[in-house]
């Protein structure tokens, strides 16, 4: 390999990381949103007979029954040119209906709470009865017996089936490039869309993704460890 070429991987590798800030953004924020919103959401979708579950399931149904893109280019090309947003847009303080980066988002935040809310409804209906007893014996109301006892448990038992859905979502942000966002699929676009070398300008952006699930699987087998212990078989 001659000095050109080394120069050249260690360009696109250093532009790659140009966006790793991005794709970490988008990644955090859909997350945070995304599993705030799953957190009521959830407790809807596991009581089977009540409207509010029927809403909630097929408002689960669409986003994970459709493909993310699809559901970007709605949010994107359709939500963002409805004649209303585009009037809000000239309201001061609305300027980030403008940007691609709000739309993306938003799809990415709807996306994961979707995915995030059957997860953590799974992992409610799967409560040990026992557990439910035990807090209405203390004499705690159903709320409380959710606040308290089923949704502590059920966060630790869907950690492993979670972790999988953040992984996942680091990966869809690569979808952003398709929005003229500059993550780190799209800082690789650009580079090879400028030096025509397409293997030189993607390799790196799969090493970092490959080093950013890495640092996901390794701090999920922590909480792993530290959280889901007592389900462990014991040595006899």
């Amino acid at each position: 390999m001659n000095n050109d070429t080394m120069q050249l991987w260690i360009d696109s590798f250093l532009q790659c990381l140009a966006g790793l800030p991005l794709t970490l953004g988008l990644t955090f924020v859909s997350l945070m949103i995304g599993g705030m919103m799953a957190l009521p959401l959830s407790v809807m979708h596991s009581r089977k007979t009540t409207w509010s579950a029927k809403w909630v399931r097929m408002f689960a149904f669409f986003f994970t029954g459709t493909p993310l893109l699809v559901q970007l280019y709605i949010f994107y090309d359709g939500v963002g040119s409805m004649d209303w947003v585009q009037n809000l847009m000239e309201v001061p303080g609305f300027n980030f209906l403008r940007e691609g980066y709000f739309w993306v988002l938003l799809g990415l935040i709807f996306n994961t709470a979707a995915y995030t809310t059957i997860i953590l409804s799974g992992a409610i209906r799967n409560t040990e009865n026992g557990e439910v007893e035990a807090g209405r014996a203390y004499g705690l109301s159903a709320a409380q017996v959710m606040r308290h006892i089923i949704l502590p448990s059920s966060l630790r038992r869907a950690l492993p089936a979670y972790s999988n859905e953040v992984i996942l979502m680091v990966q869809a942000t690569a979808l952003a490039s398709s929005f003229t966002l500059y993550e780190i699929t799209g800082q690789a676009h650009r580079f090879d869309s400028t030096n025509y070398q397409p293997f030189v300008a993607y390799v790196p952006a799969a090493i970092l993704y490959l080093l950013i699930t890495f640092v996901l699987v390794q701090a999920f087998k922590a909480l792993e460890r530290k959280y889901l212990a007592h389900l462990k078989p014991r040595a006899h």
